[in-house]
């Protein structure tokens, strides 16, 4: 097992991945490699932190982190960073390389100074990286009503007290909805890959039972 820095040459196979390990998850198909594609052009996009973990001679992980920020209640901010979406291929899940690209990506980000990292994903899972609800650190979910509790939204201080009990609002980069707001340039991005079955499934976001 190997984890790098991603590299131009990676930059197809990566997309693939994320598009395996997200389809059908949150939404009938997915984004998230559309997201990924668009991302490497932001200036919010941390090249730093973009890795790769490697096996079997082939790309099975990968994870980014970009700038964010939260709003104090004066309505000024302080820095933030998104973290994630991470990926590992399908083949290769429930066998601790989630956990193991997590901790070292995260190590690289404390190294560089970064003090909080945010994600929006199930606590089941990211608990064991040293996430916890993003409510307990006072940050609230810029979607939701202030003081909701949102369980989805998940917070880690890499330097401890970062936020000194303050309360704030979580804006995600401008980049991280640029499927919705670009609809036809992701629908003509999708079609370069190959076709894949789009399923209304339980757990999905605004899941209702009907396709």
């Amino acid at each position: 097992m190997n984890i790098r820095l991603e590299e131009p040459k990676d930059y197809r196979e990566v997309e693939n991945l994320i598009r395996e390990s997200f389809w059908n998850v949150y939404r009938p198909g997915c984004t998230e490699h559309y997201v990924m594609h668009q991302y490497r052009k932001s200036p919010e996009f941390i090249p730093e932190l973009d890795f790769v973990m490697e096996e079997d001679d082939r790309i099975i992980g990968h994870v980014m982190c970009c700038d964010a920020e939260l709003i104090l209640e004066d309505g000024s901010s302080i820095p933030s960073w998104m973290y994630g979406p991470i990926s590992i291929h399908p083949e290769y899940r429930h066998r601790g390389y989630g956990l193991k690209l997590m901790e070292y990506s995260l190590d690289r980000a404390r190294e560089m100074g970064i003090p909080i990292v945010s994600i929006e994903g199930n606590i089941d899972f990211y608990r064991h990286a040293g996430f916890d609800f993003a409510s307990k650190l006072g940050i609230h979910y810029h979607a939701e009503p202030k003081g909701a509790f949102v369980p989805y939204f998940l917070a880690q201080e890499l330097i401890p007290g970062y936020l000194m009990g303050l309360e704030t609002t979580y804006c995600p980069p401008k980049g991280y909805f640029v499927a919705e707001e670009n609809p036809e340039a992701f629908e003509a991005f999708e079609a370069t890959f190959p076709k894949k079955q789009k399923l209304c499934l339980p757990g999905q976001i605004g899941y209702t039972g009907r396709a």
